[in-house]
């Protein structure tokens, strides 16, 4: 495949940026090799500097459920550019996203826009400390919740990718209340609760893991969070930025049957844009300034381009009955394709990962025991097959609703190929 373009273009960002991307993982480094400029992008197909055409299992990390470009989307985009960027103030279309987000996720009675996953994660925390009086919080190893320095302990995506397994440049003091527990472990949450019960504020969890690759929780996990917290006057707070609006119109949540106290909203709820939501409970959620005194704010939140691309996916979810049974479906035949071929794999829904190890991954310690250099081995066969997925063991590939029969087809018969 040639990628001279793209070879030219990463020579000329490393000289601009650090590793000349603005995400790490996105440098491909964990596979060997240079990253592919895209140039543009259509249902489920990406388009590189090169001209090479690739079906596209990133979708831009989760946002993309119907694909690239979707006229419905764009449109409802240009539309509310030719009305003016941003305003800073009050505008009717945050009404009306945050009427359908919690028609959904009925669980979030009150809630915020913000810019990004992370910020969204940020402020969900503070207003669980700020509505308990508590400082301590209980996050899982493996699981990634942003890049803000209280949660960077054993963190999932990049920071895996990178075997970073704390950030650089984060305070010890950032860090010494957040307590680490482990993945579909019902002891080592039981333990912490046991010795800091009356002082933990919340436990933060990916109800179904997909940044150390996709790991979903063993049966009744995630109910068991539920009553371990209640029992100790702690908030449950689920971060959906992935899982919110992928397993079902309810995400997680719906599709286990757990409510949390509080959600995490991204990817799939801003249509493509920067977008995410933080809320929950009401009486949690008037804490948040300026109702309370838990401080959040920000200058492009609620920006109306973004808004419309949210409430237009959000639209589009509701107009397609068969969505989630044509994704999961599809992601189905991919995972079957990988069992037979004698790959391990794991799926949640229309999330699934290839994991390079002869032992089931469940867990943080299970997926850092993967064979990293093995898997390069397979992104590259894919990539040189015309699949694109995400360059990295502990990332999951998406799946779209653009993704037809004869894109699933070529993908299994790439993964078979691996295999021979």
């Amino acid at each position: 495949m040639n990628t001279a373009n793209s070879e030219k273009l990463y020579e000329k960002a490393c000289k601009l940026m650090p590793g000349g991307v603005n995400s790490p993982v996105r440098a491909c480094r964990s596979v060997g090799v240079s990253p592919l400029f895209i140039k543009s992008a259509k249902g489920s197909k990406i388009y590189d500097e090169d001209g090479n055409e690739l079906i596209d299992y990133i979708c831009s990390w989760g946002p993309n459920i119907f694909g690239h470009a979707v006229p419905q989307i764009t449109g409802a985009v240009k539309s509310a550019c030719d009305s003016g960027l941003t305003f800073g103030a009050c505008h009717k279309g945050e009404i009306e996203l945050a009427g359908l987000i919690r028609k959904h996720f009925p669980s979030m009675e009150m809630l915020r826009l913000v810019n990004s996953g992370t910020e969204a994660v940020m402020s969900a925390i503070r207003a669980a400390r700020g509505f308990t009086g508590r400082d301590r919080i209980i996050k899982f190893e493996g699981c990634y919740h942003g890049h803000s320095d209280g949660l960077l302990a054993k963190a999932g995506s990049g920071l895996m990718t990178h075997s970073i397994p704390s950030g650089a440049g984060v305070p010890a003091g950032c860090t010494a209340d957040t307590l680490l527990a482990r993945y579909n472990d019902e002891a080592s949450v039981e333990a912490l609760f046991s010795e800091y019960g009356d002082k933990i504020a919340a436990l933060i969890v990916e109800p179904c893991a997909a940044n150390m690759g996709a790991v979903p929780p063993k049966p009744g996990y995630l109910q068991f969070l539920r009553e371990i917290t209640e029992k100790h006057g702690a908030l449950l707070i689920f971060d959906e930025v992935i899982t919110g609006f992928r397993l079902s119109d309810g995400g997680a949540q719906k599709y286990y049957g757990v409510t949390p106290d509080l959600t995490t909203l991204g990817k799939i709820v801003g249509g493509g844009m920067p977008l995410a939501v933080y809320g929950g409970r009401q009486d949690i959620m008037e804490c948040v300034a300026p109702l309370g005194s838990v401080y959040q704010a920000g200058t492009l939140s609620g920006n109306p381009c973004a808004v419309a691309a949210g409430i237009a996916q959000l639209k589009l979810i509701e107009s397609t009955p068969d969505l989630y049974a044509r994704i999961d479906e599809s992601a189905g035949k991919l995972h079957s394709a990988m069992l037979a071929a004698g790959l391990n794999a794991n799926r949640c829904g229309s999330l699934l990962t290839v994991f390079f190890t002869d032992k089931p991954v469940t867990d943080y310690d299970t997926a850092r025991a993967c064979d990293t250099g093995r898997f390069a081995e397979y992104w590259r066969h894919m990539l040189d097959s015309g699949i694109y997925a995400a360059p990295s063991q502990f990332e999951a590939m998406f799946v779209s609703y653009a993704h037809s029969d004869e894109d699933i087809e070529r993908t299994v018969q790439a993964i078979k190929q691996f295999a021979r």
